[in-house]
């Protein structure tokens, strides 16, 4: 049996890159079509991401603002849409100001510690009104990105970039100093 030397599956594959599960990680997103320069954007984090991550952005459809709809009703609307593209036995995380706060080494050891679960990934970005709050608490964990309020296509880009900034962390690439 032929033992090949980590340092040089290092160097053919990049630092870690041989260890690395193979995880499909989505994010759902409660939106519209976004602007050009979030579509961009998150294209462009999204290429440098993991392949074995399997990275794909889901748009769920929001639920249409009428007269004398109230917030709760849209949420729940939303919710159930979600959860129906959510996929099965995934790994639920719901983000909202009112999450933890973690730092980005801290985020990166998540992501690497559920790598081996074999549990996919799904991140969940809510609509207008923000995430229904039976969703919010069946999530397995909230994450915020900041305690402020951000418009959604900013969270999408500042997201998907945490994501690659984690997975060079992974990596022990230098993009993150």
């Amino acid at each position: 049996m032929v033992v090949a030397d980590p340092r040089l599956l290092r160097a053919l594959d990049g630092p870690r890159a041989y260890e690395r599960s193979s995880l499909k990680v989505r994010l759902l997103t409660v939106s519209n079509r976004q602007p050009r320069w979030v579509q961009e954007g998150c294209a462009e984090y999204a290429k440098r991401l993991p392949r074995a991550w399997q990275f794909q952005v889901v748009e769920v459809r929001p639920e249409p603002r009428t007269t004398g709809v109230d917030a709760q009703r849209i949420q729940r609307a939303e919710a159930a849409r979600v959860l129906q593209v959510t996929p099965k036995n995934a790994l639920l995380v719901a983000l909202d100001e009112r999450g933890a706060s973690w730092s980005t080494e801290q985020f990166a050891a998540r992501i690497e510690a559920w790598q081996h679960t074999g549990r996919d990934l799904a991140f969940v970005i809510g609509g207008a009104d923000g995430l229904d709050r039976e969703l919010r608490q069946a999530a397995d964990h909230r994450l915020a990105l900041s305690a402020m309020v951000m418009p959604h296509g900013l969270v999408r880009v500042v997201f998907v970039e945490q994501l690659y900034r984690a997975a060079t962390v992974i990596d022990g690439h230098p993009y993150h100093k």
